[in-house]
């Protein structure tokens, strides 16, 4: 019967070409098994099947679909949609590997430059260019950036849009608390009007190893802030040269929209998140703090290595305190 279950016991895939007659179409449907004749299909379909052309594509064919439903589907054009999906604070080196491990796109693509893709996830159909996700990324971050510099704050500390991006790839990296992004963002804003160094473990780590990140087993050693690289913020003033990941929307708000605060420092607080200090002395209170913390936890490993790991702690006679620690 025409709108009757169909003989498919479960969803199949239905991949109709660009061109494809009705006919071409209805031998693809009987193959694969959601409905039982390509010639019953047919002589229905030109009697009651309203005329619509179909539309090429892939399509997910419902199990029991009956055939009138199924020349619907194939009318509607609603193809069966894949996505790939960058999370946010996804290093670029990373959004070219997420593209290129997508199934049934095609061609490839360089990796883009840093801070170029705004994370999402992003739908597409079997025989997409890569080149095509890839542009859509790009555009979705160049909009959703113009957007959120023209609602900016003044006295952000930042004079470009790139230097927002730069900005917010480092909060993204520094917390992953919606509540906390705005708050991350007013103490990096009020240190580069202050001057004062920005000292983002993230930096560091992203000057060292690049966006493929360091090994998990491997903390930051205090060797390691001493390292000559354009991104290490505990050497240079200001921002690093590029951004170091692609921020997510919330990270680009809380740059364009921080806080109003005083603090100039955070630290860690054991519990996920940070506790915030405008002044040292306040500052070195959470800090011997999150130590004693950390003593509790720590197995011993890295003084088996022979090195003093700092993963972000200001040693007691530093003059100038790192704003965070991880």
């Amino acid at each position: 019967m025409w709108g009757g279950p169909g003989p498919a016991k479960q969803n199949v895939s239905v991949i109709v070409p660009v061109g494809a007659s009705l006919s071409r179409a209805a031998a693809e449907l009987e193959k694969a098994g959601a409905i039982r004749s390509s010639g019953r299909f047919l002589l229905f379909a030109k009697v009651l099947g309203g005329g619509e052309a179909i539309k090429a594509g892939e399509y997910s064919v419902p199990a029991r679909l009956s055939q009138a439903d199924v020349l619907k589907l194939l009318q509607s054009g609603k193809t069966l949609q894949r996505q790939v999906t960058i999370p946010e604070g996804t290093p670029s080196i990373l959004v070219y590997e997420a593209l290129r491990n997508a199934p049934h796109l095609t061609g490839d693509v360089a990796v883009p430059a840093e801070g170029t893709i705004l994370p999402d996830s992003y739908a597409y159909n079997r025989g997409d260019t890569r080149r095509s996700v890839l542009d859509r990324m790009q555009k979705a971050m160049s909009d959703y950036l113009a957007k959120a510099w023209q609602k900016r704050k003044p006295g952000i500390a930042v004079k470009t849009p790139l230097e927002a991006v730069t900005l917010a790839s480092i909060v993204e990296k520094e917390t992953g608390k919606d509540d906390e992004r705005a708050h991350v963002a007013s103490v990096f804003i009020n240190r580069l009007n202050k001057g004062m160094r920005l000292q983002s473990d993230p930096t560091i780590v992203y000057g060292i190893f690049g966006g493929e990140g360091k090994p998990s087993d491997r903390p930051i050693y205090k060797s390691d802030l001493t390292k000559q690289t354009p991104y290490n913020t505990y050497q240079i003033k200001g921002l690093p040269p590029t951004p170091i990941s692609n921020p997510g929307r919330a990270a680009l708000e809380a740059v364009a929209n921080p806080w109003r605060t005083n603090d100039l420092y955070f630290v860690a607080d054991g519990t996920g998140g940070h506790v915030f200090a405008a002044t040292l002395e306040e500052h070195n209170a959470n800090v011997r703090r999150w130590r004693r913390i950390e003593a509790e936890r720590s197995t011993g490993n890295a003084a088996a290595r022979g090195e003093e790991v700092v993963d972000g702690q200001p040693d007691g006679d530093d003059a100038e305190k790192p704003p965070k620690s991880n």
